[in-house]
Parts: structure tokens; C-alpha cells; sequence
């Protein structure tokens, strides 16, 4: 039951974040055009398109962590002999991890001061920050999560196997 909605909530939140990518493209054509036919963009389009850019980063970088979607290179990793490469791959994935609940602490410490200051961007409209700072702890807690698949799980992140593989 766990297992099934943690992988709801990963597969969901890298949905939202390929609406981001969409939504991104449509306001960008929007304003292009609108500003072809010498009308003013609105406002709250670019704003939107910022916020799409950070949503649609940081909600489809756990999905990603977990179909080794990132960009890694093999080169090192493809030279190593069996038992070295596993070594490697889980310290790799080790740092990984750290740095991820490094970044989800200070992500939850911003988004408590977003909090408890009551700050807002104001940039096209009133936008409380916590919730555009929200997805940094959210975000890197769930890459640790992922990361430390490859530390403590059967399955490594590197494969060995240098080039293009898809």
C-alpha cells in the first residue's frame, strides 16, 4: 500500500511536471504572438512561466532519479572491474543522497521562514513564496529516497557499459 502510493506520488508529480513543460511552451507562443500583433503579453503569463520552469524542475527530478533519467557518465564507471564499479556506484549514490537531505533541510528551513514572515512574491500577483519554495524539500527528499534505492537495493545507478544506451 505504501510502496503503491509512493510510486503514485513520484509518477504524479513527474505528470505535473510535463503539464509544466507544456504550459511553459503554450505561454511562451502566447506572449511571442501577442507581442507580434503589438499587444502587451500579460503579466501574470511570464510570471507563470518562471514558476513552470522551477515546478516542472524540481517535481520530475525524483522520477527521474528513479529511471536513471539524469545525465551520468559511464566512462570511469565502464573501465572498473565488477566489484570496484558496485563500490563506486553506491558511494556515488551515497553522496547523492547526502546532498539531497542536505538540500531538503535548508528547503524546509526556507519554506518555515516563507512561513513565519508571511512572505509573498509580488512580482504579477500576490503569491505566497512557501508556495513556490514547498517543492525543494519535497523535491530533494524524494531524490534522497531514490538515490538511496541505489545505495541499499539490488539495482546499481551506473551500469558499466559506456555510450548511448536507450
Amino acid at each position: 500500500m505504501i510502496t503503491k502510493t509512493y510510486k503514485g506520488l513520484l509518477y504524479g508529480m513527474a505528470a505535473i511536471s510535463g503539464f509544466m513543460l507544456v504550459w511553459i511552451m503554450v505561454s511562451v507562443i502566447t506572449s511571442v504572438v501577442m507581442r507580434n500583433f503589438g499587444v502587451q503579453p500579460f503579466a501574470w503569463l511570464f510570471t507563470s512561466a518562471e514558476y513552470g520552469l522551477l515546478y516542472m524542475t524540481m517535481l520530475g527530478a525524483p522520477w527521474l532519479v528513479r529511471e536513471k533519467g539524469h545525465v551520468h557518465i559511464e566512462l570511469v564507471t565502464a573501465s572498473l572491474p565488477e566489484r570496484a564499479r558496485q563500490s563506486l556506484s553506491r558511494a556515488v549514490a551515497l553522496a547523492c543522497v547526502l546532498v539531497c537531505v542536505i538540500l531538503a533541510w535548508k528547503g524546509a528551513e526556507l519554506v518555515l521562514t516563507n512561513l513565519e514572515r508571511g512572505d509573498f512574491d509580488t512580482r504579477a500577483y500576490y503569491f505566497p513564496r512557501w508556495l513556490l519554495t514547498i517543492a525543494f524539500p519535497l523535491s530533494f527528499g524524494l531524490m534522497a529516497v531514490e538515490f538511496s534505492r541505489f545505495v541499499f537495493g539490488s539495482e546499481l545507478m551506473h551500469s558499466g557499459e559506456a555510450g548511448i544506451h536507450e
